[in-house]
């Protein structure tokens, strides 16, 4: 389901991931596509959000296609990428009118499955959707490595208001779900807005995960790491997958 947060506040999105380095992450991306994929340039995003990772795409000569649940998202993407294909549709049962090369899925939104059912269902509409030698990347994190009291914050200045994006992963053990806390607060001449809300997402380790993708790739783990492609630690709670379709 839509995600009513997302939903009523899609225009604040952009400025909720302005910390993000959407370009290194998306070239991180053709980079590994490259080197281990077929090399063709039909792309999908999952989860696509405003199309920040698209757009860098485009701008490297990919054929860009992005989903997502939320028609307030797509609709500031079409605005940033005219020259992509857009779907509503949720990424856990998709059928695509014609296979991809690369499927990204950025920004942990793997985890918007609801259940482990919903991912292995996510995982197969994926690997129906690729062409031979096609690529699936995407990030994740481990619940077995969640700190249930960390929050990450920042805050943004813009159109003469200050506003503060917090957001924080919360695990409850021996379950396969976890949540997500997101809480937007806007302040404009000392009068205060304050939206909160919880996701809950599908847990899962590392272990499990590669577990489930193994029947339909060949599966690489690396480090949440931008800047090169290094094989994973086996310890460290965030990590980047990539599974190529045989």
């Amino acid at each position: 389901m839509p995600n009513a947060l997302y939903t009523d506040l899609s225009k604040y999105y952009d400025l909720m991931c302005s910390d993000i380095d959407y370009r290194r992450q998306s070239e991180w991306a053709m980079r590994a596509h490259h080197l281990l994929g077929n090399s063709s340039k039909l792309h999908l995003d999952l989860a696509c959000g405003t199309g920040q990772h698209i757009k860098c795409f485009i701008d490297n000569g990919y054929d860009c296609r992005g989903l997502d649940i939320h028609q307030g998202m797509l609709d500031i993407a079409k605005e940033r990428c005219g020259s992509a294909h857009f779907v509503l549709a949720n990424m856990t049962n998709f059928i695509l009118d014609e296979p991809v090369d690369l499927i990204t899925c950025f920004l942990y939104s793997l985890h918007y499955c609801q259940s482990i059912a919903d991912l292995k269902s996510c995982i197969q509409s994926v690997h129906r959707g690729l062409n031979k030698g096609g690529m699936f990347c995407f990030n994740a994190v481990d619940k077995d490595t969640i700190c249930n009291h960390r929050f990450e914050h920042h805050s943004v200045q813009h159109d003469n208001s200050e506003f503060v994006f917090a957001s924080a992963w919360h695990y409850m053990a021996n379950a396969e779900q976890q949540s997500l806390s997101i809480r937007i607060q806007k302040t404009q001449n000392d009068e205060r807005q304050v939206w909160q809300d919880t996701h809950s997402m599908v847990a899962f380790s590392f272990e499990q995960l590669h577990d489930l993708l193994r029947p339909y790739f060949d599966v690489l783990i690396f480090e949440h790491d931008y800047t090169k492609l290094i094989e994973w630690d086996k310890h460290s709670g965030n990590a980047t997958f990539v599974c190529v379709k045989a």
